[in-house]
C-alpha cells in the first residue's frame, strides 16, 4: 500500500511542476554507471541505468530517481529491470552563507526484495558551508526508521571550479559512520570513504552531458566487508556518463 501511495503523490507533484503556470524547476537525467554502489555497498557490479525527475521550487524539493540493472549481477537480480526506485522530499534553509538541508526518503524495491524488504523510509538533516578556494565542506545525517532503524553520517569536502561558461571540473572525497544494524559485526565505527572527480560540459541553456570517475573502500573491514554480494563491498572503482535537461 505504501509503495503505490508513494508513487502516486510523486506521479501527481510531477504533473504539477509541469504545468505552465507552477514555475517550477524541472530537470530530467539519465545516467549509464559501470556499477551500482550505494554508501560503499555494491548493489550491481555491471552496467545500469539511473534515470531522474528533479523538481525544485524555491526551497522545495522533490526527486524521483530510479536503478534499472542492465546486468543481474551474478545472478542475484533480473536483468532489464528497475531494481529500485527512490522518492525524495527536501526543503533548504539558505542562511547567509550556510545552506541547511532536512528531507525524507522513501526507497521502493518493485522487482527484486533485498533482504526480505520491499522498501525502507529515512529522514535526513545536511549541513553545507562554503570555505575558501571552491572548497565546501558538507555533513550528512540518515535516519533509517523503518527496516534498519540506524544512524548513517557523511562527512565530505567538495572543490568545484568553471574553467569556463560551458565547462566545470570537480572533486571530493568523503568518509562515514554507520550505526550498529549498518555494520556486517553489529558494531558502530567508521563505514566506508570515498574519493571522486567529476566534469560537465553544458551543450545549450538546458542540455548538459556529465562524466565522473570514483574509487570507494572500507574504512574497517569488520564493518564493511567483501563478500561479493549485494550489499556488501565488491567494487572500489566505478564511474559514468550523463545527460541531462532542464524544462
Amino acid at each position: 500500500m505504501k509503495k503505490s501511495f508513494a508513487v502516486l503523490v510523486a506521479v501527481v507533484l510531477i504533473g504539477f511542476a509541469v504545468q505552465p503556470g507552477w514555475a517550477a524547476d524541472v530537470t530530467g537525467a539519465a545516467d549509464i554507471n559501470s556499477a551500482y554502489v550505494w554508501r560503499g555497498q555494491t548493489f550491481n557490479d555491471g552496467l545500469v541505468v539511473q534515470p531522474s525527475v528533479d523538481i525544485v521550487k524555491g526551497g522545495f524539493g522533490l526527486n524521483v530517481w530510479g536503478n534499472f540493472d542492465i546486468e543481474d549481477y551474478n545472478d542475484n537480480y533480473e536483468s532489464a529491470e528497475f531494481s529500485e526506485v527512490d522518492i525524495t522530499a527536501s526543503y533548504v534553509f539558505n542562511l547567509d552563507t550556510v545552506d541547511l538541508g532536512i528531507g525524507y526518503i522513501e526507497y521502493l524495491y518493485p522487482t527484486t526484495k533485498r533482504s526480505g524488504q520491499s522498501g525502507t523510509r529515512e529522514v535526513f538533516g545536511g549541513l553545507k558551508v562554503p570555505l575558501p578556494l571552491n572548497i565546501s565542506l558538507g555533513i550528512d545525517l540518515f535516519y533509517d526508521f523503518d527496516e534498519v532503524n540506524d544512524l548513517y553520517i557523511n562527512m565530505g569536502f567538495d572543490f568545484s571550479h568553471d574553467f569556463t561558461n560551458q565547462l566545470s571540473l570537480g572533486a571530493g572525497v568523503s568518509i562515514a559512520y554507520a550505526g550498529d544494524e549498518y555494520c556486517a559485526d553489529d558494531s558502530a565505527g567508521l563505514y566506508d570513504y570515498n574519493f571522486s572527480i567529476s566534469g560537465e560540459f553544458a551543450l545549450d541553456e538546458a542540455l548538459s552531458v556529465s562524466a565522473f570517475i570514483k574509487y570507494t573502500d572500507s574504512m574497517d573491514n569488520d564493518n564493511l566487508r567483501d563478500l561479493n554480494r549485494p550489499g556488501t563491498l565488491d567494487v572500489n572503482f566505478y564511474y559514468g556518463i550523463g545527460v541531462s535537461y532542464t524544462f
